[in-house]
């Protein structure tokens, strides 16, 4: 049972013990995201951690994929981690990317689920309409090839975000930052091994956006997940665990 802790500026779920596995929300996520992975990582070996990323609270000046790259960094420390895997979805994927290009000493592998950094599509330079819930309940299934992911709960969350201004206006600066940092002509230099998981109906980074990173990225591998879309963690959880496990066994230093 993940237990949820609340220490200095940092709000996590951590559970199990073993080499530290850092779970990443996207921009709309939030830490229930990885349910699944906390209950399955902790119990094979692994210290997971799910930090709540400081989206809305940043100053406004700052809120960039780079800053938040930065309290990535500063959780770490925190932690006492010397070397991390990070795994990240969407917005998450493109933190810890950009956390390699600034960090790669503590990094041990990177996993990559419909990962922002190349390609970005979830909203350009408007905002969804404010205040028509019927509109984004259709926007928030449409992430999703399993529309059963996009409960109500879910739903309420993501109208909630985008009907408060303070919200909506960092979203937009995220979202903005995220284009302007595109990791392109970072990728080839990367010297880490990374596990790709793609949906095949996946409409907001495209299957393309997989394969563009199996290309660029040198240490890469790629699974595709069928009948799923922007979410493979929460959409076909057991195959997108059995793939991070298997991955993870190939991957790290045995002790």
């Amino acid at each position: 049972m993940a237990e949820f802790i609340q220490e200095k500026e940092f709000d996590y779920l951590q559970a199990g013990e073993g080499h530290p596995v850092i779970f990443l929300h996207g921009l709309m996520g939030t830490l229930s995201n990885f349910q699944s992975q906390i209950d399955h990582f902790s119990a094979i070996g692994y210290q997971v951690t799910v930090p709540q990323l400081p989206l809305y609270t940043m100053p406004l000046a700052t809120t960039s994929v780079k800053s938040l790259t930065k309290f990535l960094k500063s959780f770490v420390d925190f932690k006492g981690y010397e070397k991390v895997v990070l795994v990240g979805n969407s917005l998450g994927g493109h933190i810890a990317l950009m956390f390699q290009k600034m960090y790669p000493e503590r990094v041990t592998g990177l996993v990559l689920a419909g990962s922002s950094g190349l390609y970005e599509s979830a909203m350009g330079n408007t905002y969804p309409r404010r205040g028509d819930r019927n509109y984004i309940a259709e926007r928030v299934r449409d992430v999703f090839h399993v529309k059963e992911v996009a409960t109500d709960e879910l739903i309420d969350n993501v109208f909630d975000t985008v009907s408060d201004r303070n919200k909506a206006i960092r979203t937009l600066a995220i979202s903005k930052s995220a284009i302007r940092h595109n990791m392109a002509e970072d990728l080839p230099g990367f010297n880490v091994p990374v596990c790709v998981i793609w949906g095949r109906q996946d409409a907001v980074t495209p299957p393309e956006v997989a394969d563009k990173f199996n290309e660029l990225l040198p240490q890469s591998e790629l699974h595709w997940l069928d009948e799923c879309g922007h979410a493979a963690m929460m959409e076909r959880p057991t195959e997108f665990n059995q793939i991070v496990a298997e991955w993870l066994d190939r991957t790290l230093p045995k002790a």
